[in-house]
């Protein structure tokens, strides 16, 4: 694998001469597919990206190569100078950012740094071996990125990040349960166990029945819930979502909207999630507190957005990659605070009559200013009775606004558990939510599906 460092200092050096940014991003990773219990379609990739950003007269331009050596950075130099002079001046553009002291994180380790493919798909069969009751499907990945951020002002930053998943569907006729587990750690990952986890709960699916349309009361487990609100982080937590008027937050920062037992951070520093010491124009992550009690507090932010502001907001370290950057300062680190139950089962029996939610799937943001979200439950829908997770359920289409989800939470598990939210189809780069279990007073059902099952 190329040094980032290496390539994002050739790169800058290539612009020799320019006001100029190069971010570098090298991936080593692996990943072993498997499907009806056979493990196959290993994917090995190595490669480097660096990005390379050039100002002229207020004009901003930028380009992007995997082609490293020397000659492919002089190309890359030539290009993005080439792009800034046919830009428009950019009145938004704030300047590079300058040079700060950068946190120190964990979340890198060698061990799983050095993982192969051999060792990939040994845990994949180790995966595999755990289902006693139905064919599993899914993969085991890891692998290690590294960045680096140099630009002409003397920005340089630098960190290697190792990330690994287990992910598992057990799957039959009529049956289907899911299971992942995720760290920056690979000894962290028990593939074994997330087998047994979806095994386990596609056994519980057989014979699923429907049920009618109408608001329930809800239990959704991590699965789930992360997948829901990191949708809905997306334009309400984001600075240029609320200087858009997209965000649910507009007008409302400051005032209770949710239940109180709801604390919402992005804190990229935590060790318990996939920590990052600094953004993609090398500002330093800062923790955010998005929602204290119930109360919001404030959003994330990149220069750009902080820059437009009128009352002197500060960039926390959120800028994505240029090829995202649209869609403004995103939210890639939430955490959810815990509550008091030890189990979901204890949720179940605060919810009493309701449903019990695996997993979300075939999201889509319908209304991003109400928070109004619509999807589909899969592997693993069951129907709560008397405080009991009880018959299994059809997946089930639904249609739910997020604040009124949030607005009466009967309580939340203990202890958060961190989700993968990353897809792996482009360039690496892990980021999950660490969120517990929650039981809500209201989920809006518009439907049934498929039964579960292959």
């Amino acid at each position: 694998m190329s040094s980032a460092t290496d390539v994002a200092g050739r790169a800058l050096e290539a612009a020799r001469g320019e006001e100029a940014e190069a971010v570098a991003v090298a991936e080593l990773s692996g990943l072993a597919r498997f499907a009806a219990s056979e493990v196959h379609q290993p994917t090995l990739i190595e490669n480097t990206v660096v990005t390379l950003r050039v100002v002229r007269d207020g004009k901003v331009g930028w380009a992007s190569t995997n082609r490293v050596e020397d000659d492919g950075l002089r190309d890359l130099a030539t290009r993005a100078a080439e792009a800034a002079d046919s830009a428009r001046p950019d009145e938004t553009f704030p300047g590079l950012a300058p040079p700060e002291p950068l946190p120190a994180i964990e979340g890198y380790d060698e061990a799983t740094a050095e993982l192969g493919a051999g060792e990939q798909a040994r845990l994949a069969a180790t995966a595999i071996e755990a289902a006693t009751r139905y064919p599993v499907y899914g993969f085991f990945t890891s692998g290690v990125t590294e960045i680096a951020v140099a630009s002409s002002n003397g920005l340089t930053g630098e960190q290697r990040l190792t990330d690994a998943t287990a992910l598992v569907i057990a799957a039959g006729e009529g049956a289907s349960g899911y299971a992942e587990g995720t760290s920056w750690a690979a000894d962290r990952v028990d593939p074994a166990a997330v087998a047994r986890e979806a095994d386990e709960k596609a056994a519980r699916t057989l014979e699923a029945r429907a049920v009618d349309p109408g608001h329930y009361r809800a239990v959704l487990e991590p699965y789930a819930f992360a997948e829901l609100l990191q949708y809905f982080a997306y334009d309400s937590f984001g600075g240029q979502g609320l200087l858009e008027e997209r965000s649910y937050l507009c007008g409302r920062i400051g005032e209770r909207v949710f239940d109180s037992k709801i604390s919402i951070a992005d804190d990229a520093l935590d060790p318990r999630g996939l920590p990052k010491a600094f953004d993609f124009e090398g500002s330093p992550k800062q923790r955010v507190e998005l929602v204290t009690d119930g109360v919001p507090r404030g959003v994330v932010w990149d220069r750009e957005t902080a820059a437009q502001t009128a009352d002197g907001a500060v960039p926390t370290g959120h800028a994505p990659p240029l090829l995202l950057r649209d869609y403004g300062p995103l939210p890639f680190a939430l955490s959810v605070a815990g509550g008091e139950a030890q189990s979901v089962e204890e949720l179940a029996e605060l919810v009493g009559d309701g449903i019990y939610v695996t997993r979300l799937h075939y999201l889509s943001i319908v209304d991003p200013r109400e928070g109004v979200i619509t999807g589909m439950t899969r592997d693993g829908t069951f129907r709560i009775r008397d405080g009991r997770i009880a018959e299994p359920l059809v997946n089930l289409r639904f249609t739910v606004s997020v604040p009124e989800l949030l607005a009466d939470v009967p309580g939340l598990t203990r202890e958060p558990t961190l989700v993968n939210q990353s897809d792996f189809y482009g360039e690496r780069f892990p980021f999950g939510v660490l969120t517990p279990a929650i039981a809500t007073a209201r989920f809006n059902v518009s439907g049934s599906g498929s039964a579960p099952g292959i």
